[in-house]
């Protein structure tokens, strides 16, 4: 009895175990062959489309208003720098992709049928981790971009911020690189960056203060100052106009001071100077040899005229 009743259990399971894959196979099939699936597949599928190519299309089209913007912003400025505002609108744009790209996903998400709003959830607990945990980085990127969207300074500009003063070789989201005049690299974290001077924004003014003996009269100085000057604009094209000579600065019992003033272009005020004293200083060297020549030129015929030889 034994072995008939294993072959009858046997064929029990294995009748079980067919009929429970014809269910399966029923239901699969039916599940192929429902029509309402197939039209929810199709319409969702048409939804995805559109919010794929609405979005595609809502892109470029803040990519054209971003790009006009910028254009009548450089053409609204006197001094433009257009890698400021390439830098500028790449920022705006990558910021709308991600954005448009975002809302994307959760909208494809949400069509079929995932719920958003954990994941949601989970994406503002991590940023507000990621927000305390660097808080330093994100005070720096910000900066960054208030730097170039507010045009402080550009690429090539010599600034001053605290202590460091140099040419902006880079700017970054995140830090700033300076060189200094001495070759020195400075990188500065954008957020550190509390107040710029910059030297390049608008144009310089170089004084000049030049010493005169008090021998000579105040008409006297004054005309050899402007003797000096003269077309010095066309020696040093960083001279904007031709300098102003104001007058006596300061003085005392044995010189006095004359003042010189001339604009010039931004961040030359120093070669600028450097050339007004050079061309006074030869103008006062021409004047103090010319006048060592009369002397001993006077001095030879009045040697002439005691030898009795002037008549001869």
């Amino acid at each position: 009895m034994l072995p008939f009743q294993f072959a009858q259990g046997g064929s029990s399971d294995t009748t079980g175990a067919l009929n429970e894959a014809l269910r399966w196979t029923d239901k699969v099939w039916n599940r192929i062959a429902d029509p309402d699936m197939w039209l929810n597949i199709m319409f969702s599928s048409i939804r995805i489309i559109i919010i794929f190519i609405i979005t595609r299309i809502v892109i470029k089209v803040v990519y054209r208003i971003i790009d006009r913007s910028m254009e009548r912003k450089q053409e609204g400025k006197i001094r433009v720098n257009p890698r400021r505002f390439v830098t500028v609108g790449e920022l705006l744009k990558n910021a709308t992709s991600i954005t448009c790209n975002f809302i994307m996903i959760l909208l494809l998400l949400s069509e079929i049928n995932i719920q958003v709003g954990p994941l949601l959830a989970s994406a503002g607990v991590l940023g507000l981790a990621i927000g305390f945990g660097a808080q330093g980085l994100v005070k720096d990127v910000i900066t960054g971009f208030f730097i170039i969207l507010e045009d402080q300074f550009a690429v090539g500009d010599v600034i001053q911020t605290g202590t460091y003063k140099g040419t902006v070789e880079v700017i970054g989201l995140r830090t700033t690189k300076l060189v200094s005049w001495q070759g020195e690299v400075h990188i500065i974290p954008n957020g550190t960056i509390a107040s710029v001077t910059n030297y390049s924004m608008s144009n310089s003014l170089a004084v000049v203060d030049i010493p005169m003996k008090a021998d000579l009269t105040l008409d006297e100085s004054v005309q050899l100052v402007k003797k000096s000057l003269v077309g010095i604009e066309e020696r040093d094209l960083n001279i904007v106009k031709v300098p102003d000579v104001l007058g006596i600065q300061s003085m005392s019992t044995s010189e006095y001071v004359v003042r010189i003033v001339a604009e010039c272009m931004p961040n030359s005020r120093a070669s600028v100077e450097r050339q007004i004293q050079g061309d006074v200083k030869k103008t006062l060297e021409y004047r103090e040899l010319s006048h060592q020549a009369a002397l001993e030129q006077a001095a030879a015929l009045d040697k002439d005229e005691g030898d009795g030889t002037g008549g001869a």
